[in-house]
């Protein structure tokens, strides 16, 4: 009975393991686009791949605007 208690509770806790390291490596797909105010997208960025750290400076910029020019970033 022991044994069994011991397996499951090892089974549980491999399971815990494996699912708790996925939630680490966060990534999206990242540009910055330039629109204009009112009206549509002057240029767009290359699309780049941001993880972890990276991708939450990335989502933490506020878009940027200049006359009647916003710059921000776009992440899918």
């Amino acid at each position: 009975m022991k044994r069994k208690l011991f397996l499951a509770a090892a089974f549980f806790i491999i399971a815990w393991a494996f699912t708790a390291c996925e939630s680490l490596s966060t990534c999206k797909i990242c540009k910055q686009v330039t629109t204009e105010i009112g009206g549509g997208v002057i240029s767009e960025g290359t699309e780049t791949e941001y993880c972890d750290a990276a991708l939450v400076a990335i989502e933490a910029k506020d878009d940027v605007i200049v006359g009647n020019t916003k710059i921000s970033w776009e992440c899918r």
